[in-house]
């Protein structure tokens, strides 16, 4: 698929600014894009309806991504065909007071779904090495001195250690996580950003906290590399994918998506014979109904 190109399990390291941020360069048709992507969002909701009924695994897609690349909107265009009893969407936002009582995955245990459950996580404890490492909100944590008097690469080496036996743990226990960035060009954030600000149906969208988080553009980028090199494994991939161009990503994450319910556990539950000898006779007595 075409998404592989951006898929980082460990074997490589990733270079954010040498991938394409438009994936023009993928010689892709827009109409032919736009009918795969329908028809990739059929094909998902035929294995959504049997994953669900198997039960046997959870699935649990991560989004992150800098302001404006687009999270919402892949959520909304990619995962709405889907039955919404077998979907749960978390956004993370800013954890509460409650939340920094407590160790950093736990928030994220508290929302994990049901095995049979699609669980899409926009933003997640990704936020708790992105975010906190490049303001260096560490500092402030209520945490012991023989925690906080690590070196800032000692406290989010252990951290990526910590999240990699996380995600090996949801594994073991029947859950795939698959790990997706968006990755907007500088450009055509700055873009986006300005449609936000002109647009009175989009004004609710930004805010100046925004202006100022685009000034860490570059270290942003620089602490997702280091995540993803830190994170990615076979069993829990990262993809990087280009995020310029919204009707593109959205193909991009249909395919990723489909992909991961196609390695899931995906089939209908068989009835046992005195089960279906009882479906038998339920269907005689329906039918001698006059």
């Amino acid at each position: 698929m075409k998404a592989d190109k951006y898929r980082f399990d460990g074997s490589r390291a990733c270079d954010l600014r040498a991938l394409s941020c438009d994936g023009k360069e993928d010689a892709t048709d827009k109409d032919e894009i736009l009918a795969k992507t329908a028809e990739n969002l059929q094909k998902m909701a035929a294995l959504q309806d049997a994953f669900y009924a198997d039960g046997r695994e959870g699935l649990i897609i991560v989004l992150q991504a800098l302001d404006a690349a687009g999270k919402d909107g892949t959520v909304k265009h990619v995962m709405s065909g889907l039955n919404p009893q077998g979907v749960q969407v978390t956004s993370f936002k800013q954890p509460t007071s409650e939340e920094l009582k407590h160790d950093f995955l736990w928030r994220v245990n508290r929302a994990l779904p049901p095995r049979g459950t699609i669980a899409i996580f926009n933003r997640s404890y990704y936020e708790d090495v992105l975010v906190v490492q490049v303001h260096d909100l560490q500092k402030s944590y209520q945490m012991a001195d023989r925690v906080l008097t690590d070196s800032k690469k000692t406290f989010f080496k252990k951290r990526y250690r910590q999240i990699r036996n996380y995600e090996e743990y949801l594994f073991d226990n029947s859950y795939r996580v698959v790990k997706i960035f968006l990755n907007i060009s500088k450009r055509e954030q700055k873009k986006r950003f300005l449609e936000r600000i002109d647009n009175p149906a989009k004004n609710w969208k930004f805010s100046a906290g925004d202006l100022a988080e685009r000034q860490h553009f570059d270290e942003y980028l620089d602490t997702f590399e280091e995540v993803i090199d830190a994170t990615a494994t076979p069993e829990s991939p990262w993809y990087a994918l280009p995020a310029d161009r919204k009707w593109y990503t959205r193909y991009l994450v249909s395919e990723i998506v489909l992909d991961a319910l196609q390695q899931c556990s995906h089939t209908y539950p068989q009835l046992d014979a005195a089960a279906q000898a009882a479906l038998k006779d339920c269907r005689t007595a329906l039918e001698a109904e006059r």
